[in-house]
């Protein structure tokens, strides 16, 4: 089990999901988690639910398509713990699904400000931070979509294929900086999202059964495995949860169990 003793995690996003899972997660491993989300309710109630469990925790609300906001955080972060260790990339958003023609401009727009630009934001916040300290970690949630075309998620897949941009161009400036910057593709995931997805009706991941979805519990996992060394292997590429090889280094059932 990775050890993150002291170690001062961002998590955006934070508020359920994924992001709950993994502030959750981490601080069980020792970290200083500091919840990101626009619903400050939720990361308020989760941070003192990891503070009374004997963790530490801190949350911040913060919308990541505001760089003012994002910059915000950062500065916040290192105010408090003196340090910013680990940003996790986490916030993202698929709704409203629609296909090219009957797509709203101004909601795709929110998507990319959200999924694409709110990543490239935690970037330059948190950048100058990491570059001074000498060292950091970077993990942007990645997605199949990043590669794979899918009907009805064109701003999905056209931000998630930015964001793996972001996370090659990353390590290409920083790997030899004592930066280490990668991504984590965990396929389908039980959260909110897939609830939406469900709903829409749109293309094949609509039509899946909700089994086949694996907890978030099991990407807090993954993301905790690449904040260690046997994240360096995945170094400006995408780690994923959807092979017996990634579930296996991580120690999560494998797929075909």
């Amino acid at each position: 089990m990775q050890n993150l003793d002291g170690k001062s995690v961002v998590i955006t996003g934070a508020s359920r999901g994924i992001g709950e899972a993994t502030a959750r997660h981490m601080a069980e491993l020792g970290a200083k988690v500091v919840l990101a989300a626009r619903s400050g309710d939720d990361i308020e109630r989760i941070a003192e639910d990891i503070t009374q469990a004997g963790g530490t925790a801190m949350a911040k609300t913060c919308d990541v398509s505001d760089y003012a906001q994002v910059e915000g955080l950062a500065s916040h972060t290192t105010a408090t713990f003196g340090r910013l260790d680990v940003l996790i990339n986490n916030a993202g958003l698929i709704d409203p699904i629609a296909r090219l023609d009957e797509s709203d401009p101004a909601a795709w727009s929110t998507i990319v400000d959200v999924n694409l630009k709110g990543v490239y934001y935690g970037y330059r916040a948190a950048l100058p931070i990491m570059l001074a300290q000498g060292e950091g970690t970077i993990i942007n949630i990645s997605s199949g979509a990043a590669t794979g075309a899918l009907e009805g998620w064109s701003h999905y897949c056209a931000t998630k294929a930015g964001v793996l941009s972001l996370t090659k161009c990353g390590h290409k400036e920083y790997g030899d900086k004592g930066l280490r910057i990668m991504g984590l593709s965990p396929g389908t995931v039980a959260t909110e999202m897939q609830v939406q997805i469900k709903a829409s009706g749109v293309n094949p991941v609509s039509q899946l059964d909700p089994d086949v979805h694996i907890p978030p519990e099991w990407v807090a996992k993954g993301l905790a495995f690449l904040c260690g060394s046997g994240g360096d292997a995945y170094l400006g590429a995408d780690f994923s949860l959807k092979t017996d090889e990634g579930r296996k280094l991580v120690g999560l059932p494998l797929i075909d169990n």
